[in-house]
């Protein structure tokens, strides 16, 4: 199956050359490098520019690039697997945006649109010093003042704000001219107490902001993590996102969507972490044997390997379900910001201790690549709320979550969609888009027809009964976990620990229905491609829902055949200069290609 977000993806990897070669811009070398000077990497940025990544960040609405969301998650992994440090530099521009695209104007949004394609870098400016992910507690002041710039103008015929106050641990709150910048609008706060405000750096008075210094951070080290702080700045009323008040639940549409977003970061991670953990398998001698045969080793990078590929497919649902399920991205995308930046950080620390010494020290092996990336990574589970802020937000809508499953109902046709990767997606409808999932969840109610559909097949091909056997006690799971879910349904001020603790089993069911939804809908398309191995007799699906049914608190019952299987996938994989990955893309082999769209 040759898949257009993956080719496109392809596309840019070829672009930017072999990364192993250390004459390229966006090399290996280079990224550790600039680590080592915690330098921003302002060229391998503008070589991005260059290609049209800008433009991806864009809706095509606006005059962008962007089509699909499966498009913009495929070209920031394969940034993410060279360097998480450029690929969260870079793409915290269309974080920047995404307000605009939620709740902007039609006038705003193609303003916006053009300044991001021309290469205008733009932050989302939300954290405060004393206040971290607490953004009802926001401190920055818009305050109304008069046309004439008085102060004596009041809310509902104003010419502007003047704000007052300090935005901190921003993503490119120093190099951005541009900031979506979240301000408390009326003095008594709550949750119509704030604003949206797109702030024009280069039109303020030059004494009334200046920049916070950057944060030294133990990973990402050369990004610009700073702040900003405004003094009597002056804001034009126009400046204004959505409606007086309405900030916060623009934020928090917004964040569905990036919080989707940031599993880019953590499969490009993975890719990475994974490729060299492999390596150093291969070629490490171990008590006069290759690490690679012994069986604790090879346990080790299958079970990595069988992660890798579901988190995967969870990315792959989540980034289309935000066009065929946008009404239930409250819990896609909480769902998808829990689950894949922690899965992945489990699969880092398994590959630590494969690698040993040679995980913490630089210049060893692969140039000290892998102690590089697993300190990158452990941020991406801060960004766009922390994973107790996403699995409270599964917890607070248990309620519907419950409901939605009784009744059988969520939007089935829309996680049908998401599912057939052949299936062409509709335009992304922004308005669409709930605070809470009021329905339920597509995707579990999906559930017993993707086991029924398994069973089917199984019947017909012996070969996949096993995979059956366990989508039939995934199905039974579910509805245990739902009837716990039940007794913390009004838990919505002090959250119990077994509350989080059921969010988390949620998650994981989640993921796991989701795979099975891709594969029963997507498998034959699949089959007979380069990557045909991993689909045939569900082999991706079966190793996946090993991993997931002990997470569910069914007993461990690995497949042993299954793991070898899947190792072999890897290997083959690694020498034949492919991604491992469920659909086809290769990598680069020290060519560098045209950019998109050229000949």
């Amino acid at each position: 199956m040759d898949h257009p977000p993956y080719r496109l993806a392809e596309d840019l990897d070829r672009y930017l050359g072999d990364p192993r070669d250390p004459a390229e811009e966006f090399s290996y070398a280079r990224c550790v490098e600039l680590d080592e000077k915690e330098e921003f990497p302002a060229a391998i940025c503008a070589r991005l520019d260059r290609w049209g990544l800008p433009g991806y960040y864009v809706p095509a609405e606006h005059g962008g690039s962007m089509r699909d969301y499966e498009q913009i998650l495929q070209l920031c992994r394969a940034v993410a697997r060279r360097d998480l440090t450029v690929a969260i530099g870079h793409g915290k521009t269309y974080l920047g945006g995404v307000c605009v695209w939620v709740a902007g104007t039609a006038e705003q949004s193609a303003a916006l649109g053009g300044a991001i394609r021309a290469g205008l870098p733009v932050s989302l400016a939300l954290t405060e010093r004393a206040h971290g992910s607490d953004l009802l507690a926001g401190d920055v002041r818009g305050t109304p003042v008069g046309g004439d710039g008085d102060g004596t103008g009041n809310s509902n015929g104003h010419g502007g704000w003047r704000v007052d106050g300090e935005k901190w641990l921003i993503n490119n709150a120093t190099r951005g001219s541009l900031l979506s910048l979240l301000t408390r609008t009326d003095p008594a706060g709550g949750p119509r107490g704030f604003s949206v405000l797109l702030v024009d750096k280069r039109t303020l008075a030059r004494d009334t902001f200046r920049h916070v210094p950057k944060v030294h951070t133990h990973g990402i080290r050369g990004a610009d993590i700073s702040g900003i702080a405004f003094d009597g700045a002056r804001v034009p009323r126009e400046a204004l996102v959505g409606t007086e008040g309405g900030g916060i639940e623009t934020v928090l549409k917004a964040l569905q969507l990036t919080r989707t977003l940031c599993a880019a970061l953590s499969l490009g991670a993975a890719d990475h972490g994974l490729a060299l953990g492999l390596d150093f398998a291969e070629e490490r001698e171990l008590y006069g044997r290759r690490l690679i045969d012994l069986p604790q080793a090879r346990h080790t990078l299958a079970n990595c390997a069988a992660d890798v590929l579901l988190h995967e497919a969870l990315a792959l649902v989540a980034s289309r379900a935000v066009h065929t399920q946008t009404d239930e991205m409250s819990v896609t995308s909480a769902v998808t910001k829990y689950l894949l930046p922690s899965g992945t950080e489990a699969v880092l620390g398994d590959l630590t201790r494969l690698l040993g010494a040679r995980a913490f020290l630089k210049g060893v092996h692969a140039d000290g690549r892998f102690q590089k990336v697993e300190r990158d990574h452990r941020i991406v589970g801060l960004f766009d709320g922390n994973t107790l802020v996403n699995l409270n937000s599964l917890v607070n809508q248990f309620r519907s979550l419950v409901r939605g499953h009784r009744r059988g109902t969520g939007d089935r046709e829309g996680a049908a969609a998401a599912y057939d990767l052949c299936a062409p997606l509709r335009s992304l409808d922004h308005a669409r888009l709930s605070l809470v999932a009021r329905r339920g969840s597509g995707v579990l109610a999906s559930l017993p027809g993707s086991v029924a559909a398994l069973e089917r097949r199984a019947a017909a091909d012996p070969a996949l009964a096993p995979t059956a056997a366990r989508a039939r006690r995934v199905q039974e799971l579910a509805d245990a976990l739902h009837a716990e879910m039940a007794t913390h349904q009004d838990a919505l001020a002090e959250v119990p620990e077994a509350a989080f603790a059921t969010a988390r089993r949620y998650a994981h069911c989640y993921a796991a229905a989701a795979c099975l939804g891709l594969w029963t809908a997507s498998a034959d398309a699949v089959a007979d491609g380069p990557t045909g191995a991993l689909w045939r007799d569900g082999l991706w699906l079966r190793a996946a829902l090993d991993r997931l049914l002990p997470r569910l608190g069914a007993p461990a019952a690995g497949d042993p055949e299954t793991r070898e299987e899947l190792l072999d996938r890897l290997r083959a994989a690694r020498r034949d200069g492919a991604l491992f990955s469920l659909l086809p893309q290769r990598t680069p082999r020290g060519t560098t290609g045209p950019r998109a769209g050229e000949s």
